[in-house]
């Protein structure tokens, strides 16, 4: 039961918030939020005696709707604006046995869930208050995991957060917040570069768990590459960077039933890229990530979503590790390196520069590249080590996996570089 409740949370969380705050207001994002929430626990508390509902989505919903309702009158809000919000609330009712149609006024819970991403991404707020606000509200995330995926203290995501809701009430219900909108035009290059970053961040919490037994969370992956096709496809909000990384996370998710082992057996193992069983990768997410590669070439714009999914198409379209074209990853390195300079860029490159020109040479890289901030990152270490172990330094590769094994990380990944120490030793 509880598991059931997690993956309708993750599934459904932004869809359900981003209902109710299309009726209730930007001023009642936290209200929404809070609301989604005690329909959850009261899924909890009932679902285990009085049993599943047979459309569990539709029942949450209207649960979420009467907590809403329930808050407003005891506020003293219904007894103002009874007419307009009873209007509004009626249209969160869902008939028995429809779920994800078109609601009235023609309007879908997938624009309804674009309106929300791009609330949480209104120019008013700062730049990381907006990210924290889409991956809370849009995507159901704890500020402890928002912490994590950027490496900031729980007690500043919760602050930006808490700004973040104050600024939306003090906007009200005049604020330009979505497709559809008149004036949403002169925001939406702003907002929609906010909004890609944070679906971004969406993927790769699922793609690389951080810590705990499991290495990978499709559900959230799915749902972030829903979300971005949601916004790639879109006939008004469209664009060749949406399309960019709706390709990436095709090719990404593509590998997922190959990236781990063990699953049965109860002890999940991480599989690198040139151990995996390329028949197991997902041919139909592949193609779909092509056609978003084709969609991406449109125009002039080249960004770092574009480069990173030509990487990935490389790898894609390579029957083997072996066959991999590394000259050209390589250049595409080269060229995301200029967009984004940053360690782990560089720490990735590492890898191509090694089969294009040797390990050696991508070692010497490797140590011009070392930089602080990755001193607790294990694939560093671990990248070192392996090549190391390449060059014949096993001294200095167990050095560096046992510095990786120091680092933080997942299990499955733990249990891949103890089993090279082991190797090794």
């Amino acid at each position: 039961m509880n598991e059931l409740v997690d993956s309708l949370f993750r599934r459904e969380f932004g869809a359900l918030t981003a209902s109710l705050v299309r009726r209730l207001g930007p001023r009642h994002v936290a209200l929404a939020e809070d609301s989604v929430q005690q329909a959850m626990l009261q899924a909890l508390r009932t679902w285990p005696f009085a049993g599943v509902p047979r459309q569990p989505t539709a029942w949450l919903r209207q649960v979420a709707r009467n907590r809403a309702l329930d808050y407003l009158r005891r506020r003293g809000v219904w007894a103002q604006k009874e007419e307009v919000l009873q209007r509004q609330l009626r249209r969160v009712e869902v008939p028995e046995g429809e779920q994800r149609v078109l609601e009235s006024e023609g309007e879908s819970l997938q624009d309804d869930e674009l309106r929300l991403l791009f609330l949480c991404c209104h120019p008013a707020l700062s730049s990381s208050s907006r990210v924290a606000l889409t991956l809370k509200v849009a995507a159901g995330f704890s500020a402890r995991e928002i912490s994590r995926a950027y490496l900031v203290a729980e007690s500043t995501v919760a602050q930006r957060l808490v700004r973040a809701r104050r600024t939306l009430r003090r906007l009200g219900d005049e604020s330009v917040w979505g497709p559809g909108d008149d004036g949403w035009a002169t925001a939406v290059e702003e907002r929609r570069s906010t909004v890609l970053e944070a679906l971004y961040s969406l993927f790769n919490a699922g793609y690389n768990a951080h810590e705990g037994d499991q290495l990978i969370r499709q559900d959230l992956c799915r749902e972030a590459l829903r979300l971005v096709r949601c916004l790639a496809l879109h006939p008004r909000f469209g664009d060749p960077s949406a399309h960019a990384l709706a390709s990436l996370m095709a090719f990404q998710s593509s590998r997922l039933p190959a990236r781990q082992r063990g699953a049965q057996a109860g002890e999940v193992c991480w599989v690198p890229l040139a151990e995996q069983d390329r028949g197991r990768w997902d041919r139909r997410l592949v193609r779909r990530g092509f056609e978003h590669l084709a969609a991406a070439s449109a125009g002039n714009e080249l960004t770092v979503y574009h480069l990173e999914a030509a990487i990935a198409s490389h790898h894609a379209g390579a029957t083997s590790w072996e066959e991999t074209p590394w000259g050209e990853i390589l250049a595409l390195y080269d060229q995301l390196l200029i967009l984004r300079p940053s360690p782990v860029v560089r720490l990735n490159r590492v890898v191509a520069l090694a089969a294009v020109e040797g390990v050696e040479l991508a070692l010497a890289e490797l140590r011009g590249a070392w930089a602080e901030e990755l001193d607790s990152y294990h694939w560093l270490h671990a990248t070192a080590a392996h090549l190391m172990a390449e060059a014949g330094d096993s001294p200095g590769a167990r050095e560096r996996l046992q510095r990786a094994l120091e680092c933080e990380m997942s299990e499955p990944e733990r249990r891949l570089l103890s089993r090279r120490l082991e190797e090794l030793s």
